[in-house]
């Protein structure tokens, strides 16, 4: 009987430990998405493509579903925003908000946010949801969909 006892007492704690363990873990991952996100705005806002583009994971895999159409890879996706925004005047200064961050395991987490972009002549806007995977350089997103609406 007591050996049983001992072994509850050692299995709750493991249990125990490993629920802790997985909120900070949690936490963690909600901490380095959010500052991929906020990384890119900033590279956005400084009017850097090639830097806002490092939120993205470099492959042929990246997904990117926008505007009615899809666009696979990394280089694509690269020209796609580089013809839409062909200088910092198109780029205007972009901002998330709402943004909440659903981890999924501790390699994958699930994003999704308001975006709008502040410009001379109009104020796009709409929503966007991502897949970030965790890769070998950090935290980035293997898939984005974003939806747009211009007032």
């Amino acid at each position: 009987m007591k050996k049983n006892y001992y072994f509850f007492i050692l299995l709750t704690s493991v249990f125990l430990l490993g629920s802790c363990r997985q909120k900070t873990d949690s936490k963690d991952i909600k901490i380095s998405v959010a500052k991929v996100l906020f990384q890119s705005v900033n590279d956005w806002n400084n009017g850097n493509i090639a830097a806002y583009m490092q939120c993205y994971v470099h492959s042929d895999s990246l997904q990117f579903d926008g505007n009615g159409a899809t666009t696979y890879g990394w280089e694509q996706s690269l020209l796609r925003y580089k013809k839409a925004y062909p200088d910092r005047n198109a780029m205007g200064i972009l901002r998330f908000s709402n943004i909440k961050i659903k981890v999924l395991s501790p390699t994958a987490a699930f994003v999704s946010g308001h975006w709008e972009l502040t410009k001379k002549a109009s104020h796009p806007e709409g929503l966007f949801t991502l897949l970030f995977r965790k890769t070998p350089d950090g935290w980035r997103i293997v898939y984005d969909h974003s939806s747009s609406k211009i007032q």
